[in-house]
């Protein structure tokens, strides 16, 4: 019997979507690593009028079937801020995107690959960074290395076999992102030491919890640092108000405030360092396969949320302010909150090991910083481009 044809459709309608969001649960069941977020939250990602990332960007959603069956997904996008930033920082005018692709072979992979980009150039979309699910500031990159344990909380897990797929079809790697992975259970280093020290007796130097109380304030004042100390980065898309108020009410189920520290400098907050707790720890064990605890696990996540011990954490985010980035005080600021987090983690959440990232391999600053304190790299994403 000849194998049925592959046809690949746009998502149009609310069971559409319910099939997208399923095929990426399905898809990856065997993998012992790969952890299932809620998928509720899943469907919202992909929702305009819910996810703001809709607010300034153009999507189309395609699924791959076969026989009437899902076989693979992808998602084809266009953000608006991310065509006004400067091409020589990654994006810029002309450059879409592509992401949250899952397939069961390389056929489906090449065909969804195809019509994504078919559908960037009927977009006027000259150039294509991949994969980016959806933001840069979500899942950006291909996870190529790093296969044998689970991601973190808020980082994707994929098959090793669409590396090869992505590359066969004419991708070449532009950037890697990589995570490092730190024992918090020792001090750091002498050197490190001496200079958290140092900076504790300067007296214009303070290192502050973030205040729960005034949530809102504090996550606007986040947004403004990161705005500005990533603003050269690259891949750099600003993060709009909106976007920062959804994500602070995502996250503060999670945030905890010994765990955020913000320094500043004679009065003026010039930096920052978020830390959370692995919340994938807990969705590996209650949300099985499917993404849908049940009762009982609706209840462990609760209490675990409220109270979690022997927690793993993450560091997705941290900055310091463009002014200072040159000087020493950049990196005695990181590892001064570093450190205050390290011995609050260990005290009160029994925290034994920690993950830096997402660390541009050529962030020299973070980098270093990562070195310094004794971390290793434990996983890399890539990112591809290709001209249209």
């Amino acid at each position: 019997m000849a194998e049925a044809e592959l046809v690949i459709v746009p998502v149009s309608n609310k069971a559409d979507l319910h099939a997208f969001v399923d095929c990426a649960y399905r898809l990856n069941a065997d993998d012992p690593n790969w952890v299932a977020n809620l998928r509720m939250e899943e469907i919202e990602k992909f929702t305009p009028g819910k996810n703001p990332f809709f607010a300034h960007a153009r999507c189309q959603l395609f699924l791959a079937k076969r026989a009437g069956r899902v076989v693979g997904r992808i998602s084809a996008h266009i953000d608006e801020l991310a065509l006004s930033q400067p091409a020589e920082q990654g994006m810029g005018p002309g450059t879409g995107n592509w992401g949250a692709i899952e397939a069961e072979d390389e056929g489906a992979a090449q065909a969804l690959i195809a019509r994504a980009e078919q559908w960037l150039r009927d977009e006027g979309m000259t150039r294509v960074l991949a994969p980016m699910n959806l933001s840069v500031w979500e899942e950006p990159g291909l996870q190529v290395t790093g296969h044998d344990h689970p991601p973190m909380v808020m980082m994707a897990h994929h098959s090793p076999r669409y590396q090869g797929w992505i590359e066969g079809a004419g991708y070449q790697r532009v950037k890697t992102l990589r995570t490092y992975d730190l024992d918090v259970t020792s001090p750091f280093p002498p050197l490190v030491q001496r200079i958290v020290r140092a900076g504790e007796k300067n007296e214009r130097i303070t290192v502050r919890d973030a205040r729960m109380k005034d949530f809102a304030q504090e996550a606007a004042l986040i947004c403004d640092i990161i705005n500005d100390a990533w603003a050269d980065n690259w891949g750099f898309v600003p993060f709009t108000p909106e976007e920062i108020a959804y994500t602070g009410k995502k996250l503060k189920p999670l945030v905890h405030e010994s765990l955020i520290r913000i320094a500043e400098y004679d009065g003026e907050p010039v930096a920052f360092m978020m830390t959370l707790p692995d919340l994938n720890q807990i969705q590996a064990r209650v949300n099985g396969r499917t993404g849908k605890p049940s009762l009982l696990g609706w209840l462990k996540l609760a209490l675990w949320l409220r109270k979690p011990r022997s927690a793993d954490m993450r560091v997705p985010l941290m900055g310091v302010r463009k002014k200072l980035q040159s000087s020493r005080m950049a990196s005695q600021l990181a590892f001064m909150m570093i450190e205050t987090i390290r011995v609050a983690a260990t005290a009160q959440f029994k925290t034994t090991r920690a993950e830096i990232g997402w660390v541009l391999e050529d962030n020299h600053g973070m980098v270093g910083i990562a070195q310094a304190i004794e971390s290793k790299v434990n996983r890399e994403y890539a990112i591809y481009e290709k001209p249209l």
